[in-house]
C-alpha cells in the first residue's frame, strides 16, 4: 500500500473482512478468494479465511492465495502451514502441491518436496515446472541419475526452457559426463535467457570452465 497514510493503511485494513461481505453479497466472492495472493497484501486472504460462510475448496484458493504470498517473502513455515490447510480442503489441486514442494525444497526438507512434486505429477503430468523442480531436488540429495531422468522430461514436456537446460547441464557435470554438459550448456544459451541473463550467464560460464579444463594438444616439431 504504497502511497497512503499510516491513517489511510490503517482504514483500508480495517475495512477489509466489510469488503469481503459485500463483494459476497454482490456475488463478486469467488474471483476475490481466486486471486487474493495475486497482490503482496495477504490481509485479503486472511479476510477471506475467516470469513465463516465461505467455505470447503473454495476456501482453498485464499490459503494458497496467502501461501504463495507467504512463499514469494521467504517464510517457508507460514507458507506450508497455509498450503496444508489448502490441500485438506482441496486435495485434488495439483498446484498446491507444487508450491508446497517449493517450500519444503527452500526449507530443506528435501524427501517431503519429492513426495509433494511426485504428487503434483500424478495429479497433473503436462506442465514441465515440477518435473525440473523435483530434479533439483533430487540433485540436491545427491540422486544425480533420478535428478537427470526428471530434468529430461521437462526439457521434453518443454524444449524452450533454458533453466531445465542448464540444470541437467550442471547434474551431468557432477556425474561427470562432460559432453552432455556441455551440450546441455550450448543448447541453454542458444535458447532465451527467460527472466534475466542468469541463466545464459552461468552456462556461458561453466562452458569456459569445461574449455580450460580440456588438455593443451602439444605439437611436435617436424624434422
Amino acid at each position: 500500500m504504497a502511497g497512503l497514510s499510516p491513517v489511510a493503511v490503517a482504514m483500508t485494513r480495517a475495512a477489509v473482512p466489510l469488503l469481503i461481505v459485500l463483494g459476497v453479497a454482490i456475488g463478486l466472492s469467488t474471483h476475490t478468494v481466486v486471486n487474493c495472493g495475486d497482490e503482496d497484501e495477504p490481509d485479503i486472504c486472511s479476510a477471506v479465511i475467516g470469513f465463516s460462510p465461505l467455505r470447503g475448496s473454495l476456501i482453498a484458493f485464499a490459503y494458497e492465495g496467502r501461501g504463495r504470498i507467504a512463499l514469494r517473502h521467504g517464510d517457508n513455515g507460514r507458507a506450508i502451514a497455509d498450503f496444508n490447510e489448502a490441500i485438506h480442503l482441496n486435495p485434488n489441486r495439483a498446484s498446491l502441491y507444487r508450491d508446497r514442494a517449493q517450500a519444503y525444497r527452500q526449507n530443506g526438507e528435501l524427501d517431503l518436496a519429492i513426495a509433494d512434486y511426485d504428487e503434483a505429477i500424478a495429479l497433473d503430468p503436462r506442465p514441465a515446472m515440477p518435473y525440473r523442480e523435483r530434479g533439483l531436488a533430487l540433485a540436491a540429495k545427491g540422486d544425480l541419475d533420478r535428478a537427470i531422468l526428471s530434468y529430461s522430461t521437462a526439457v521434453r514436456l518443454d524444449p524452450t526452457d533454458a533453466q531445465a537446460r542448464l540444470d541437467r547441464g550442471l547434474a551431468f557435470l557432477a556425474r561427470g559426463q562432460v559432453d552432455d554438459a556441455r551440450a546441455d550448456f550450448e543448447a541453454a544459451l542458444a535458447l532465451p535467457p527467460g527472466k534475466d541473463g542468469r541463466v545464459h550467464d552461468t552456462a556461458r560460464a561453466k562452458l569456459a570452465e569445461l574449455t580450460r579444463a580440456e588438455p593443451t594438444e602439444v605439437s611436435t616439431p617436424q624434422r
